[in-house]
């Protein structure tokens, strides 16, 4: 066991894990007929007895029919713990058959140093994955509001994640930059600039925004009046008027379709606004995206446009091969025997496509063109349905297999809830508006300057934005990100801003609090020779760090493998609580002796690392000083 333990290449590095594999060959040497063996290791709540303990002997007693201490008892004399562990004997039995455990000193350096290197406990896999991550999902002429948030921030770290693992990661920024909504508001911008209302010139996204909008409601039209009217016999000047509403509101429409048409057919004027449209919004959207701290970039978008010239083939080789079928005139894929009762609609019976349609032509490019293995899509949870009946659909017809491969790819939809008001409703301005994704990044930096000025006086103004902007958007991300991403979470400034608790201002100082200490130690001439001295873990402040720290390849792991950003943030914050405690405890720089002081540095070191590490993968900015 101890060589093993030292060996560079050998996994895990968690305690946990280690003991769990001694646990459960335990139980199957001692009952190999046992159902679900189970270790059950969970960290001691009473230090005092050890530092895990075993919680197995009670659901395996019950399978056995015998009492659980006589089973815990049997469990001791059936390890086989090698090196690992103190030696454990009747006295470390407790209650009902808790089984107590304490690492030896030497176990938990040696663990340390083989998580300290540059991989931090996380080499590159031999076989990378290709994995495609679906991001952000931007609308061509819409304002990005509080909704992008979740989208662009859980998909950009969930790829960085998979980054950090050493996979081949594609983002894809799914534009809706397609179709009659489209064609609307290129209409209505053409007639604006030619009124002379609207320069093409300096066009934004506010403009945009509000032509969008002003182009929804001339094409709405006003037929549920009109049905109330004629119910209620409202007379024939009423009715005239909405009549006339009606035919103008038709025109529009008409028009916004002859304009569809036009931007089909490659006309050259339209196609030519349609540009203008998709460069305004999208220099909008990689603004937000670099300002939160996002590896998305213009490379990365995949906007509905990019499959016009596909659909039709995709229908056709659906209903060709007989996966779609013919219902009420639209094309229809059953997926009764997915165990979906709704199909998935491919084809309007006007011939018109659907989000399914594009959604199927994305998957097989994302498989068959990409060639990925993993494609993950970060979409609010209110669409799972309709990832359901996609993923089904795109499985049944093949687009979810890789050419060279026997299986489907794995089509994930990583749903996440909403951000709620104090009202507990969907987080909305006053007037009842989405709220402005960039509005609300500058409120929370204008907000986190305050904080910033009041604790730092001294500092000039330069430095004082530039603290403000990393402290503020890394408390909007971390909120975001800490929280299980399937459920709802409310959207508070005070809570996210404190630099107290489970925040991303509060994980930000802890690693300023690590990097101060280095830069004391060089003001002291404290050398590097710390790097190779031996990690002497003896207080408990020490210990509790160390053994958090070794949690940190398979959480970065396990983050992955679910797709759960949240993991990460938990680790990082109890590793954050741990170096406070030790920082509060374990003097470094005034250690008793030089042997003491090189292992504490070696130890703060593996923490600054490990934090810098997590931030980066998380995709929250760092700070030198705070």
């Amino acid at each position: 066991m101890a060589e093993s333990l030292a060996d560079a290449n050998a996994a895990p590095l968690d305690p946990v894990e280690l003991l769990d594999a001694c646990f459960v060959d335990a139980i199957r040497r001692l009952a190999p007929d046992a159902v679900d063996a189970s270790a059950l290791i969970t960290p001691s709540k009473r230090p005092e007895l050890g530092d895990f303990q075993s919680n197995a002997a009670m659901p395996l007693a019950k399978q056995l029919g015998r009492k659980p201490r006589e089973v815990a008892a049997d469990l001791v004399a059936a390890l086989e713990l090698g090196e690992l562990t103190e030696p454990i004997g009747p006295e470390d039995i407790a209650g009902p058959g808790f089984i107590n455990v304490r690492l030896k000193s030497e176990t938990i350096s040696t663990l340390l140093g083989r998580l300290d290197t540059p991989e931090l406990g996380l080499p590159a896999p031999v076989e990378p994955m290709a994995i495609a991550v679906d991001v952000c999902g931007v609308n061509l002429a819409k304002q990005m509001h509080v909704g992008h948030l979740r989208a662009t921030v859980i998909g950009d770290t969930i790829a960085r994640i998979h980054e950090r693992l050493g996979h081949a990661v594609t983002r894809q920024n799914h534009v809706g930059d397609w179709g009659l909504p489209i064609a609307m508001v290129t209409a209505k911008l053409r007639d604006e600039a030619a009124a002379g209302r609207v320069g093409l010139d300096a066009l934004d996204l506010s403009t945009l925004d509000g032509l969008y909008k002003l182009a929804q409601a001339e094409c709405r039209g006003v037929r549920p009046a009109i049905a109330i009217a004629e119910k209620y016999d409202m007379g024939p000047k009423i009715l005239a008027e909405l009549g006339a509403q009606q035919e103008e509101a038709d025109e529009h429409l008409a028009e916004a379709k002859r304009t569809l048409v036009a931007l089909q057919s490659g006309d050259a004027e339209t196609v030519a606004l349609w540009q203008r449209i998709y460069d305004t919004t999208m220099r909008a959207c990689l603004d937000a995206c670099r300002r939160l701290n996002t590896r998305i970039t213009d490379e990365h978008s995949a906007g509905e446009s990019s499959y016009r010239d596909e659909l039709a083939g995709v229908v056709d080789d659906l209903f060709d091969r007989g996966i779609a079928v013919k219902s009420d005139g639209a094309l229809v894929v059953p997926l009764d025997d997915a165990g979906i009762s709704e199909p998935c609609l491919v084809q309007k019976s006007d011939g018109g496509f659907l989000y399914a349609t594009s959604d199927l032509a994305g998957i097989r490019r994302r498989v068959r063109v990409l060639d990925s293995e993993r494609v993950v899509y970060c979409v609010d949870a209110r669409q799972s349905l309709h990832f359901r009946q996609v993923f089904a659909a795109a499985t049944k017809a093949g687009y979810a297999t890789r050419e060279a491969a026997s299986e489907p790819s794995s089509l994930e939809h990583a749903a996440f809830g909403m951000v709620l008001g104090d009202n507990g409703k969907p987080f909305k301005t006053r007037s009842g508006e989405n709220v402005r994704l960039a509005d609300l990044l500058d409120q929370a930096v204008d907000q986190a300057e305050s904080v910033v000025r009041e604790k730092n006086p001294e500092l000039d103004d330069a430095s004082v934005r530039t603290i403000a902007e990393a402290v503020g958007i890394a408390a909007i991300k971390y909120t975001d990100l800490s929280n299980d991403r399937i459920k709802d979470y409310v959207f508070s400034f005070e809570r996210m801003l404190a630099f107290e608790g489970d925040t991303g201002p509060y994980l930000l100082n802890a690693l300023v609090r690590v990097r101060s200490i280095f830069r004391k130690a060089i003001e002291r001439g404290v050398g590097d020779g710390y790097k190779a001295a031996p990690m002497r873990i003896t207080e408990p402040a020490e210990k509790k760090l160390a053994l958090t720290l070794l949690r940190y390849p398979q959480t970065v792991r396990a983050a992955g493998e679910h797709s759960e950003p949240h993991r990460l943030c938990a680790l990082l914050y109890d590793v954050a609580s741990a170096y406070s405690v030790f920082y509060e405890h374990c003097p470094v720089l005034g250690a008793p002796d030089e042997a003491t002081r090189d292992s504490r540095l070696r130890l703060c070191d593996l923490a600054g690392r490990v934090l810098a590490d997590g931030l980066e993968t998380l995709g929250l900015p760092t700070l030198e000083r705070m």
